[in-house]
Parts: structure tokens; sequence; C-alpha cells
């Protein structure tokens, strides 16, 4: 058995994703965890239910983008029992997916979700204006760069190619056997395409994957495989019983000419617009396809510089990289280069070359020899080591680039043009006709009733643009267009603390989700600790650990008191809720009923003190062990973005000499607790005794000097404490020319219409799509796998275009059953292995579960009775043995056995392929090699063929069979002889 359900993303104009997937015995897969840039909580309603998160069994990731886990951290922090449930992806997703949504959470105060209305409608009595229709759009608590940091670090990470069998978490049945494998979807570093066997369901998911090779990233891993010569698909992903492919892109045509004609197409628009004088803006994601971007700017500004072409405009404009979370992700990048293309792997292997050698002449050098000083700036460097492109991590960076004057190219995050860098330039070069936004893929929507600015941007490109004909197909996929006189309305987002009686109203809704949190985690939860357990904690901890014990508790508000206070006392629970709980949570209870009660019910509660040491009376702090890029990233985004909010949290502990130290603007605290102030507009310095200009000029080179820098990030920092969210309305005049070039690296209608008849999946499903390119897909690919192929289901192979929340019977179409063996039938079995697995004939007569069961009761009544066992559990034990009606299939009698004999034939079990044969002869001192389509020549006189059913022909021509010399007939039997060692040969009787 095995169901679909989409639960965000099929046929919608919102690119997020997420697919629920269910097998035999209650195992549910959820694979991603996306969100878009609506950020709306109603839509994690599918996922929320509390029937679906403590069921699933394993949670699986494709790739590091907004559409594919940006509610990944969300639901850690707010959905009980998630963080307890398995994740698998591959190592680069991990670690881009972190500074994703690093940045996410830093950039945009949205992402912490605003608390829903229905979920504030029990206590909407606190605050009138609620009860007009009006939402106070009060936020959630936005988890922490460290928080973040952590729930990425609980994924288990995997390779491609390499099977595994996943761990069920801890509230799942048995996985079964459930094997998961990745492989590469091309897109983005380390995107996956998942394989997932269970039983007979065979299940390939591909959301999102390009089957084109690119600069930094190679394509999907449909075709390849030692003498395949790309012309057959992978024997792992062939023939699935179901397969899930996403929609998006698909009506899009790809530009004549490839890769190259894209990235000259892209290169010429920014030569034109820099030569005038104009700024160049390209917005894309700040962990994923900015990769392929980045590295395809750097090469040519580098070849630019190589060239020697003074003339070149190129060598006259500034690029930049303008995302938070920038520098950690080209880190990663430099440290993941296994993961690309196999170019990126020789260029790295040449410049470490070269660079060794350099510095072998280096030291000649120094010794007297001649001086390689000139050899220096022709020094190939490492992939991702840029020398032209410049990383901007600060928004006051930004705003000094914006305030400039010049030819530059800004590459921002992010596509949509709500919460990134991309958003603040728009605004700077939008009212000047010179400049230039350039697209890099279709903006989705991110709700039907609103539209981003990226959205809007696009749609005003694509009714602009000229009709597209045949002839002017590649000339219109790429054309810039004017947009002088267009008016653009959009939202802005700002926020601002809680005040009047908005602040009880957040604290109730707060003391809810606590109780529901106890509620659903019970007793056996040790993932989150109860609120009760917490208030204990603190009353039991000493004045001399209360610093060290309050680390997990710095930076929340101080309205959880009540919150804490209403989980202790349990008053949303009634006794028969609490349990054994009662008698330590209520007052005046003495006694419970422990009769016929089992495990815990029958002992007296106890609640553990939570030790804040370990067992040598030290306090084990994890952020001491990291690994040097989880270092930096943690603590240098303390160091930029975290040090005044950490220092001025509410409820946070400081120590003496600290007073007043972040009080002012810039302020920093040394080390021996003296206060250094950068030097304002007026020249003065700091208390230090020394000059400030000096001694800060190398700290903030990149940050700048001036207070003003200081007061634009404090004024771009949330509020403190609780806070909700303002919208305003903001109007831009655009007067700049707008152009698109497809750089989202997912594939064409071509690329389907090759690989789906090699694929040749038995159920198809289409998500992850708007509605018309899923449906004009469906019909297509009904056309192609149903269209003149005699090997095709009866009745055509099913096309599924399910909408969200709408589950799919996608099971294969076989005929199973379930029999027990008996004890003499498995005595007599003789296993054969064919490719790791055990085959067997067996031949056998159907018996009742009763009359084989019987005299085995009396046996294992009698073996319990005599190790203790009670005369319960035996009885409990008879019971279940007499209500299974499973058959047993038993030795035949005698007299059957010779008429079944006779009957049964032989079969050839297993799979041989050509170019497994081929090395087979090779390795025999024969000469084998492929001729033609699928014929494999062996000593230029026996031919071998494969027919598409898998049936293989051996055509040896006219041979001898008298003549034991005939080097043909010797070849022919030789062959054949190795064909049939590949195979397992299963007789029937």
């Amino acid at each position: 058995m095995f169901n679909f359900t989409p639960l965000l993303g099929a046929q919608s104009s919102s690119p997020a994703s997420q697919s629920l997937l269910e097998f035999d015995g209650g195992i549910k897969i959820l694979i991603d965890v996306g969100w878009d840039e609506s950020f709306d909580v109603d839509k994690l309603r599918e996922l929320e239910r509390y029937e679906q998160v403590p069921t699933l069994s394993v949670i699986l990731l494709t790739h590091a983008t907004t559409a594919h886990l940006a509610a990944f951290a969300h639901c850690c922090k707010n959905f009980p029992l998630f963080t307890r449930i398995p994740v698998y992806a591959t190592l680069p997703v991990i670690s881009l997916g972190r500074t994703l949504l690093q940045d996410l959470y830093a950039s945009t105060p949205l992402a912490s979700s605003i608390i829903p209305k229905n979920a504030l409608s029990e206590s909407a009595y606190s605050f009138p204006a609620f009860r007009d229709g009006n939402n106070p759009n009060i936020l959630l608590q936005a988890p922490t760069p460290d928080e973040i940091a952590g729930y990425f670090s609980l994924i288990h990470p995997l390779k491609y190619s390499q099977p595994h069998q996943p761990l069920p978490s801890p509230f799942s049945p048995p996985l079964g056997g459930l094997t998961i494998t990745a492989y590469s979807a091309g897109h983005t570093l380390g995107g996956t395409i998942w394989h997932i066997q269970h039983g007979l369901e065979s299940i390939v998911y591909a959301v999102d994957w390009n089957q084109a090779r690119e600069h930094v990233l190679s394509g999907a891993a449909w075709l390849g495989g030692a003498g395949l010569g790309g012309s057959e698909v992978l024997e792992q992903l062939r023939r699935p019983t179901a397969m899930i492919c996403s929609s998006r892109g698909s009506g899009t045509i790809a530009l004549a000419g490839g890769r190259k004609n894209r990235d000259d197409t892209l290169l010429s628009m920014i030569r034109d617009t820099v030569a005038n004088g104009g700024t160049v803006l390209i917005p894309s994601d700040s962990s994923a396809r900015v990769l392929e971007l980045a590295y395809l700017l750097e090469d040519a500004w580098q070849a630019e510089v190589e060239s020697g072409d003074g003339s070149s405009p190129l060598r006259r404009a500034k690029l930049y990289l303008a995302s938070r979370t920038s520098g950690a992700t080209m880190r990663y990048a430099r440290s993941m280069l296994e993961w690309m293309e196999d170019g990126i792997v020789r260029e790295f292997e040449t410049a470490s070359g070269a660079q060794e050698g350099q510095g072998h002449k280096r030291n000649r050098s120094q010794q007297g020899g001649p001086s390689g000083g000139t050899n220096d700036q022709k020094i190939k460097k490492a992939p991702f080591d840029f020398q032209h492109l410049k990383l901007l991590e600060r928004k006051s960076q930004v705003n000094r680039l914006l305030a400039a004057e010049g030819p530059r190219v800004i590459l921002a995050s992010d596509t949509s043009l709500d919460w990134g860098f991309s958003k603040e330039a728009l605004r700077s070069i939008a009212t000047d006709s010179r400049n230039l936004i350039i697209l890099t893929e279709r903006v989705g929507k991110a709700s039907n009733d609103s539209k981003g600015l990226g959205r809007i941007l696009w749609e005003l490109w694509d009714e602009k643009k000229q009709p597209v004909g045949d002839a002017e197909a590649d000339s219109s996929a790429t054309a810039v267009i004017d947009a002088s006189g267009k008016e653009v309305v959009f939202r802005t987002v700002d926020t601002v603390p809680l005040v009047g009686s908005e602040i009880p109203l957040y604290q109730q809704y707060l003391a809810r989700q606590r109780q529901l949190q106890n509620t659903m985690q019970g007793d056996t939860s040790t993932a989150l600790e109860t609120s009760a357990d917490v208030v204990d904690d603190r009353s039991s901890s000493t004045s001399t650990t209360s610093e060290d014990s309050d680390v997990e508790h710095q930076g929340k508000a101080l309205n959880t008191a009540a919150t804490l206070s209403h989980a202790r006392h349990k008053l949303g629970l009634s006794d028969a809720e609490l349990g054994i709980n009662i008698l330590i949570r209520r007052k005046n209870v003495y006694d419970y009923e422990v009769r016929g009660k089992k495990g815990r019910e029958k002992m007296f509660p106890y609640v553990a003190k939570r030790r804040r040491g370990d067992d040598f009376g030290d306090l084990i702090r994890p952020e001491e062990y990291l690994r040097a890029e989880e270092r930096d990233e943690v603590d240098g985004e303390d160091m930029r973005d975290g040090g005044m909010k950490k220092e001025n949290a509410v409820g946070q502990k400081r120590k003496w000499d600290d007073v007043g130290t972040r009080n002012a603007v810039g302020a920093r605290r040394l080390s021996n607790g003296n206060v250094k102030r950068r030097r304002g507009n007026d020249g003065d310095t700091s208390m230090g005794g020394m000059d400030a200009s000096s001694s800060l000029k190398g700290l903030y080179e990149d940050a700048g000097s001036d207070s003003s820098d200081s007061e634009d990030e404090a004024s771009a920092k949330t509020a403190e404490g609780p806070s909700k969210v303002v919208f305003s309305q903001e109007t831009i005049q655009l007067d700049c020319r707008i152009s698109f070039v497809d750089f989202s690296g997912l594939h064409d209608k071509r690329s389907i219409q090759m690989l789906i008849p090699l694929i040749k999946p038995r159920k198809l499903i289409l998500v992850s799509g708007e509605a018309s390119e899923t449906d004009d897909l469906a019909i297509d690919c009904r056309q192609l796998l149903n269209a003149g192929s005699g090997e095709a289901i009866e009745g055509g192979v099913d096309v599924f275009t399910p909408l969200v929340g709408i589950t799919v019977d996608a099971s294969v179409d076989t005929n199973a059953w379930t029999v027990k063996l008996s004890q003499s039938m498995v005595r007599r079995l003789q296993w054969q292995k064919v490719k790791g697995l055990g085959v067997v004939a067996i031949t056998g007569r159907l018996e009742a579960a009763s009359l084989e069961n019987k005299p085995e009761q009396g046996a294992k009544k009698k073996l319990k009775t005599i190790e203790g066992e009670s005369q319960d559990a035996q009885d409990g034990e008879q019971d279940e043995e007499a209500t299974d009606t499973t058959p047993v299939l038993g030795v035949l009698p005698a007299n059957m056995a010779a008429a079944t004999r006779s009957v049964a034939q032989p079969l050839h079990v297993g799979d041989l392929r050509l170019a497994d044969l081929r090395k087979i002869m090779q390795a025999s001192g024969m000469t084998a090699e492929f001729r033609g389509e699928g014929t494999l020549v062996i000593n230029g006189t026996v031919a071998v063929r494969k027919s598409g059913t898998g049936k293989i022909e051996v055509d040896g021509g006219a041979y001898s069979m008298a003549d034991p010399r005939n080097i043909e007939g010797g070849t022919f039997f030789k062959v054949k002889r190795k064909i049939y060692e590949g195979l397992a040969v299963v007789a029937g009787g």
C-alpha cells in the first residue's frame, strides 16, 4: 500500500513543497518542510494536526531553498515532538540550509510568523479591538542562530548512491526494511532525488531537478553508469512503481545554445549597462543558486583582467554579493568541492598545485635565487576564493554601497524581493533609467490576494515582452523592457513592542501552548522539559551556579513567568489526565488507585532535579566543542548582529563591570572591563587612553567608523521582547529596465519528454507547479507513456495531478498474501543467492492456522510456566495466537508430490546486464564489444541482444555440434554458460 498526499505546492502558484508518503503498517514519511515568503502559519495546518506529527516516522529534505526547508526551524521550535523525528539529508543541504534560515530570520520579522487569529480567539475578551475583527499581528518568538544550528545538527547526513535503512521515530511503528537512497538532482548543491524501497513499492521522489550540467553543479543522476553510454536510466531509478515529479518549469522553453548562450546573454546585458554608468541588480537566493551566479561572475571578471583589455567595461565596474550569511555560505562551499562538477575539482587541484609550486619558487628566491614576484598575479585561484566579488553582510555596508556613484553589479538576496537586501537595492536604483534589474527565475505568488515585489516585476516583464513566435522565441525569452512610468505598490513590515492589553493576551496564548505541549509529550518525553521542572530546578539552584544555570533561559521575556506558573499547576488538565502525578500536582490528595495499572502508574511519582553539571562537577557547554566553521558562524553572527541584543535581552544577567556598556550606541566591552567607544563624527576618542582611529581601523574597516552606521544597524533591529508587526504601503516609481535570464536550473519540457519514456514509471504523480502547467504536462506524459507501447499496462499508465490535501492511492498492482511456513517446510528449503537476495521455489499445501498451532501452544505454555511467567500472560498469549488467522504452508503428502513434480517447470531468476556480460567475457579471454544499438558481439561471431522485456537472445549463426574444435561453436556454448551462471535456476518441483 502506498498513499501520497501533497501538503503544499500542488497545482499552486506558491513554490513551497511538502509531501506525505504513507506505506503499509502505518509508516509515514514527510519529504520537505517548505514555506513561501508569506510565512503564513495556516499553510502548516495540515502538518500541525495532532494526528500527523506524532505519527511521522522519518523526514527527508531535498534542497537547501526556501521552498523546501524554510519551515524546518519553525516546526522544531513550535511543534511538540517534532525534534524527535529522525531527519535525513545530504551534507550540503544541512550546511547551506543552516545559513539560509539564519539569513532569513535575521532579515525579516515575518519569518517568526504571526500568531493566527483563531489561536487568540479564546482570549479575545482581554483585547477590545480584537472583538471588532482586527488581528493584533503578534509575533511568535523567533529561534536564535544557536537554536537553528542545534536543529540542523540533529539531521543525519547521507552520501549519494548509498542505500540506508533509517531509524524510526520513538512513536513510529517498525519500518520493516524501509530503504532510502539519495541521488544527485542537480539544481542545487546536494540536491536530492530520493529512492524509497519498501516491500514491493519502489518510489522515486524527484522534485526540482536539472538534467543539464552547469559550472558548479553536475546534472541529475538519471543517466549514468559504466557501459550505459548515457542511453539508459540507472537501474535503481528505472521502472518504479510510482514516481513523484515536479511540473514547475516544464512550460519554459530552453534557449538555443544551452548554457553558453545563457551565460553570454547575461554578461552582454551587464556590459551594456555598466558601459553607460548604470547599476545591475540580480536578485538571487542566499545559499543555493547564488553559487552558480557568483562563480560565473567572478570567472567573467577574472577573464577580463587576464585579457589585458583596458577598454572593457567590466574592469571599471565593481562586483558585490549582499547577503547576511554570504561569508559562511562561501566557506561551506569551499569545503564541499567534492559535491560539485568534476571541472571544479580539477580547477581546485590545479590551483593547489600552482600555489605549492609558487611557494617553492618563493623559498628559493629568499635564499638568493631569482625573484618570483612577477608570477604572483598569474596564480590560478581556487574556486570560490574571490578576488573581484566583495561580500557584504551588514545593512550599513549595503547602504554605503547604494549611496556611492559609479557602475556596479549587485548580486543580492532574495529572488522574491520581499525580505533580503535586494529590496533595499531596488529602492535605490529604481528611479534611474540607466539601471537594469535582471530576474533569474520566475517568481511565485505566495497567496491569491497579495503579490510580492518580485512577482509584480515578473508579471510586468511577462506582460510587456514581445509576443513569442517560433522565430522570435530566443529574443523574446530574454527581452529587456522599459518600466518607465510604472508605479509599484508593495507592503512593508515594521515591528513594535506589545502595549496595553496585548501583553496579557500573548501571555495567555503562551500558557495554553505550554499546557498543550505538556499534554502531548506525556511523561515519557525527554526532549521537552516540563515547566514545573524548570521552576523546581530554578528554586533548587544556588547563587554560585546561577550564572551557569541561566544559560538555557537567557533572553526570554519576563512574561513567561505567567506561563510557567500556569503550567506548574496543570490548570488545563483533569484529574484523569494527570494520572499518578495527581499525588504531587494536587493539594490534599494522598491516595491513588493502582490496582490494574501498569508501568509507572503503579509507582509513586518522582520529579528528578536536573543536574547543572556532569559527573565530574563541571558543566559541559556544547558551543565549546564546535568545529571551526560552526564557531565562525555562531560566534560571528552574535558578534555582528546579536551582541547588543543579547546584552539587552529581558531577563539577561550581566556582570558587575558591564553596567552601561551597551547602552551607548557603538560601545563594546573589553576583556578587562574598560569601555571603548567608536570615533564619532566630531573626532572624540574613547576613554581607553588610545587613538580610536588607529585601534579600530582594522576591526571596523568594512563596517565603517562613523556612528551613523551603528545607528542604521540599531534601527534595523527588531523590537526586544514580545512584539507585533505593523504593515504599511509603499509606492515606488519605476524608471529602470527589467529583463529575465533563466538561471533557475530546473528541467524543461524537452528533458521530461526524453526521460519519462526511459524511466517508465507504473504510476506518475505531478506536483509542485501551477495548475495550467501541471495539466499540460499531464496530457503530454499520458501520450508519452501510453502511445504505441506493447508493454503498457492495460488501460494505460495512471498520471495523477492531486490538489493540496487530497490523498492519492498509488499502490502497486500486485496480488500478495501472507502465509506461515511450517517447521518441516523450512527444513527442506534450499535457498539460492541472486544479487544479495535469497530465492527458492516452494510447492506445498495450505492448512488452517489452528491445526498447526495446537501442539505448539501447549509447548509454549509449559515452557513459560517453567520460566515463572504469570498465568495472565499465558492466557493473553493464547488468546493472541487463537485469533491469528494466517494460513500455514506445509509439506505436500507423498501421494500428491509425484503429481505436482511433473507439472512444475524450472525458471530463471535474475537480470543480466550486457555491460556486466561484456566484462565477464573479457575476463574470460574473449573479445567483446558493443555494435549497433544494444548488441554485444563476442569474438566477432556471437551476438547477444536484450529485448525490452528482459529476454536474452543469443545468435551464433551456423555452428557444428560434432566438431568440438570449431571456435564459433565453442564461443556460443561459453557465452550461454556464462549467461546461465549469472542467473539462478529455480526448480519448481
